[in-house]
């Protein structure tokens, strides 16, 4: 089992939900951490309670779906954190509705977030661990990113395209040391889907917890360099 102190981690939509979860995981693995969202307030929070662990955690407030904004703060991150070694593409947003019935706007939302956001946020990390000559990006995709249901078509849509996005980066970066794996969570009780009303917040013995995602990314994390987590699906036991 690898050990991962003094690790570099930046986290997308790290202050709560899935992204929290798995920068407490970090910490506890001694990991220094930056995470990034959209809510000062709630990423501060978070920071102060990553900093109890003794690791050096920060945050920083943009827009994944801006791309000007997304090449600023990345490099102001790892200039701060003075390398990265692990990239996890958390951040997404979800609603559903018919295909005609959602607004085109709310559609191309969607896609420029839990896509392009994606591509954004990696497109600047890579150099520098293409530079290294070693890391590790974890992309959260969903089990809708596997089969389409009716009244999802922009999030699974957005969800089978980071799959594909994912595997084709994952056989390009091969060769330079570096580690893509691609996440397929099944339903989680994160804040995200608590507030779309298809968790709740008592779910606990029946509906997979945000520590159980957590704990598979540190334990991919943790293979030798010789090996990968190219994918991974996690479902409930209860069905």
């Amino acid at each position: 089992m690898k050990n991962l102190k003094s690790k570099k981690a930046i986290i997308t939509g790290g202050g709560r939900g899935l992204g929290k979860a798995t920068a407490i995981a970090f910490a506890k693995e001694g990991i220094d951490i930056a995470i990034t969202g959209r809510n000062e307030a709630v990423l501060k929070e978070t920071v102060s309670e990553l900093e109890t662990f003794g690791i050096k955690a920060m945050y920083s407030v943009f827009d994944v779906s801006n791309y000007e904004e997304v090449r600023s703060s990345i490099k102001r991150i790892i200039d701060s954190l003075g390398s990265i070694d692990i990239l996890v593409n958390n951040a997404g947003i979800a609603a559903f509705g018919s295909f005609n019935e959602m607004e085109v706007s709310q559609w191309s939302q969607i896609i420029q977030t839990n896509l392009m956001g994606m591509y954004y946020v990696t497109k600047e990390v890579l150099p520098y661990l293409i530079n290294k000559n070693k890391g590790d990006i974890i992309n959260v995709s969903s089990t809708a990113g596997l089969n389409g249901n009716a009244s999802t078509s922009a999030y699974s849509a957005s969800k089978f395209a980071v799959m594909g996005m994912s595997e084709s980066l994952m056989k390009e970066v091969r060769k330079d040391n570096i580690r893509v794996c691609t996440l397929t969570p099944s339903t989680i009780a994160s804040d995200m889907s608590i507030e779309l009303g298809i968790a709740t917040k008592d779910s606990q013995d029946s509906i997979l917890q945000p520590e159980d995602f957590a704990e598979l990314i540190v334990a991919g994390l943790k293979l030798p360099r010789r090996a990968m987590l190219k994918s991974a699906a996690l479902w409930s036991t209860n069905p």
